[in-house]
């Protein structure tokens, strides 16, 4: 690759929306991505791709420190940075039985990870004086899962950092986005995806599809080639239609 092309980090790279999101990216980036466990599955996209994939657990200040490190060291320069990474719940759970412990861990790994990540990826980017950070929400960060109310309210204090992001670095060239997938087809729901196919048989979305990590890559392409660079702290809803209030 050229070295004046632009670098882009994703976190969660090696599955799912991230594995798409990375496919997508390296067609105009150099990508670097991040994985926590799954060393075989970011062995298989590295190799797919020709990324850089690198194991660093964002919740982790150490790990995240080194990575930028590795960055400065590697390329000189990032361009854009996908906050992908997150985790559901490892045992869903009614609200009022839900455990301190899960709840503690969906903070650190869906929240704080990436809080901080982008503190300090903005920094750089303020000395650049430019930049693109997106942030890969969910439809449950404004949809009651009572089931599972620790991951909804990691997803809507997210919502709430990408406000205050764009706020504080619109007047920097420094764009920040919301992405808000819906019912996609990944490892996550696929527990319960004939649950959810039978639903939106029944109607539960506009488009009667289940969304595929192809439609998330999508919409992070549009921010990469700076289509939207004038629309900071914009909402992208990639649900099928799915927020709608339809009578």
């Amino acid at each position: 690759m050229e070295t004046n092309q632009p670098v882009a980090l994703v976190t969660g790279g090696s599955r799912g929306i991230g594995r798409a999101i990375v496919k997508e990216l390296v067609k105009t980036h150099r990508v670097v991505a991040t994985y926590h466990a799954n060393h075989e599955a970011a062995r298989a996209v590295a190799q797919e791709t020709g990324a850089w994939l690198v194991p660093c657990p964002v919740h982790d200040e150490a790990a995240r420190a080194r990575l930028l490190e590795e960055l400065r060291n590697r390329f000189g320069r990032i361009d854009l940075l996908v906050n992908n990474a997150g985790i559901a719940p490892r045992e869903r759970r009614d609200l009022l039985e839900a455990s301190p412990q899960s709840f503690d861990e969906l903070i650190a790994v869906n929240l704080k990870g990436p809080y901080f990540l982008t503190q300090q990826v903005a920094r750089w980017m303020l000395d650049q004086n430019s930049g693109r950070i997106v942030f890969i929400s969910s439809i449950s960060s404004f949809t009651a899962s009572t089931n599972r109310g620790d991951y909804c309210l990691t997803k809507a204090a997210l919502s709430m950092a990408v406000k205050l992001f764009a706020a504080r670095l619109a007047a920097h060239n420094i764009s920040v986005f919301e992405i808000e997938p819906g019912i996609i087809r990944t490892d996550m729901i696929a527990p319960v995806a004939s649950h959810y196919e039978r639903r939106i048989a029944e109607g539960l979305l506009p488009q009667r599809r289940m969304g595929e990590p192809q439609d998330v890559a999508r919409a992070v392409r549009a921010i990469a080639d700076g289509l939207l660079d004038y629309s900071t702290g914009q909402v992208l809803h990639v649900d099928g239609g799915f927020h709608l209030r339809i009578l």
